[in-house]
């Protein structure tokens, strides 16, 4: 029999790419941001860095936290219905024949040909059958929190870099303009590397990114003048 040729779908690259896009986006809304909003308080050049570079690292460590937390509570989640569902196949594998036969059936298969192809991937891998057409777990979609995390703070550092780098060669009169002009142009390039990445519309990625990452920093940089005022 010839094979077919072999295909590589954008969906497989769903896990990392969720990652990598929002430690990114993040690390250059949150670090422009707070640098602006240090800016808006009227503070010097060796403050505005200061709290720039504290912002990377926490906000690095914060995302990586966050993010294997999260995903291996989807993990916990995922590796208990696996084990309920081999006590399951162990206790009544005629049952859960059944079962996958029936969400054939409600897929458009015919009731004999639901059942042979029910019986032939459970006499290859019962579990596999049942957590890919079941419970919904398959390959593209179990969840990996070590990677998740290590996407996201890498991702987040290197967003965080170019508003960092923009603060050290301007002049410090000019540092929020051009640190929020740069960030917003280091946004729309993100948005369009997510959206070729992920094969999504590129103007409307572009735009959404550009316009939060614009409404954050505009928010910060005015809370900051006004505390800056205040204080």
């Amino acid at each position: 029999m010839r094979k077919t040729h072999g295909e590589t779908h954008l969906v497989s690259r769903i896990g990392w790419l969720r990652a990598a896009v929002l430690g990114a986006n993040d690390g250059i809304i949150s670090t422009a941001s707070l640098i602006l909003g240090v800016a808006g308080a009227s503070s010097g050049k060796s403050e505005i860095l200061l709290a720039g570079v504290a912002a990377m690292v926490a906000g690095a460590m914060s995302m990586a936290a966050g993010e294997y937390v999260s995903v291996s509570s989807q993990s916990d989640t995922e590796n208990a219905d696996l084990d309920r569902e081999r006590r399951e196949l162990a206790a009544m594998p005629e049952a859960e024949t059944e079962e996958l036969a029936e969400i054939y059936v409600d897929r458009g298969l015919e009731p004999k040909l639901a059942h042979e192809v029910a019986k032939q991937l459970m006499a290859k891998d019962a579990l596999e059958a049942h957590a890919r057409d079941e419970l919904g777990i398959s390959e593209i979609t179990t969840a990996r929190p070590i990677q998740a995390a290590l996407t996201s703070a890498a991702t987040f550092t290197s967003g965080a870099l170019p508003p960092l780098l923009l603060v050290v060669v301007t002049p410090e009169s000019y540092i929020a303009i051009v640190v929020a002009i740069g960030s917003l142009f280091t946004l729309a390039v993100l948005g369009y590397l997510g959206a070729r990445a992920g094969g999504a519309d590129i103007g409307k990625s572009v735009l959404r990114v550009t316009f939060w990452g614009a409404l954050a920093m505009a928010a910060t940089y005015f809370i900051g003048g006004l505390v800056g005022t205040a204080v």
